[in-house]
């Protein structure tokens, strides 16, 4: 009989960095949870008042709130199994849970950063452009790039995840991570995964790709936002050019951190707070800045979920 078949297959895989129940481990529950709930209901808030409030019916409002609509799938992808290993004794996950978390966590990934490419270019007609922006900027245009983001983004890596689900995992089931990602589990096989590196490459390539057009969209953006006369209509571009700046900064730096460093090893500790930084920490933010720092997005929050006559009980006969 041959030895590959005497070996035990793996059908489950076990998360070896969580602490036990009694070690602490509520104390990272709790902050876990606050921060889950706010980043959906955070997202919820914006992708809801965008569409409710017509004065935001446009391009950019419109990818801002489908980026935000991604972000609630993109944690709820990881942090809800996240927290059921801070509180559970059996912290596994079966094969198909763990292939399936990998897929839909990069997919969306991906189509985030398609989505941040698009607002990049966005941003780059309406002020670099302004007289021709309605006449590219078409409603059509636009169903089609969020359309083709998100088909994009779901197509790229599911040749990937067929060739891995092909994969004879029958070693060590121990992930030495938070949440299944590709190189963790590949690590684990009983194969030749000198794919790897290609693949490093391949995602290299595409991050590159994209922070490159961005980068220069920004470039030439503040360039012309510097020759704006008005101080006021400066400083308006300036604003909203620099929430996105922040959120492709946060995005792009933290997935920069984990996936271009091609195949070199971290610190464990280190490991653990990239994969936090970009999978929990960034989108945390990403409502704040949305949000906060753009008075029309607070303004049609207040009228979505402050309704005026919440606030005229007091002056009611």
């Amino acid at each position: 009989m041959d030895q590959a078949e005497n070996q035990t297959r793996v059908t489950e895989f076990y998360f070896s960095d969580f602490p036990q129940f009694e070690n602490g481990s509520l104390l990272l529950f709790i902050p876990l949870l606050f921060i889950y709930v706010f980043i959906i209901v955070g997202n919820f808030m914006i992708f809801f008042a965008v569409q409710l409030d017509t004065r935001l019916h446009n391009p950019m409002y419109n990818f801002i709130s489908i980026f935000s609509f991604l972000e609630i799938w993109y944690t709820t992808v990881t942090i809800p199994k996240m927290l059921s290993n801070l509180v559970s004794e059996k912290k596994t996950i079966s094969l198909i849970g763990c292939l399936l978390q990998i897929y839909f966590f990069h997919s969306l990934g991906v189509t985030e950063a398609f989505f941040l490419t698009v607002m990049a270019i966005d941003r780059y007609i309406a002020i670099c452009n302004p007289l021709h922006y309605a006449i590219i900027m078409t409603p059509r245009l636009c169903l089609q790039l969020s359309v083709g983001s998100c088909v994009f983004g779901f197509l790229m890596l599911l040749p990937k995840i067929v060739w891995m689900s092909t994969l004879p995992f029958c070693g060590p089931n121990q992930i030495h991570q938070l949440f299944c990602d590709f190189e963790p589990v590949l690590r684990l096989a009983c194969a030749d995964i000198s794919m790897i590196l290609a693949e490093d490459v391949i995602h290299a390539i595409g991050i590159l790709t994209s922070v490159g057009i961005i980068t220069l969209s920004y470039i030439r953006i503040i360039a012309v936002i510097l020759r704006i006369p008005s101080g006021e209509s400066r400083r308006k571009a300036f604003s909203t050019c620099a929430a996105h700046i922040s959120v492709f900064l946060l995005f792009f730096g933290s997935v920069g951190l984990m996936y271009l460093r091609f195949s070199v090893p971290f610190p464990p500790l280190m490991d653990k707070a990239t994969a936090v930084m970009f999978a929990v920490f960034a989108p945390l933010f990403n409502p704040v800045i949305y949000s906060l720092r753009n008075k029309d997005m607070k303004d049609a929050i207040k009228k979505a979920f402050c309704p005026q006559k919440m606030f005229s009980v007091s002056g009611s006969p």
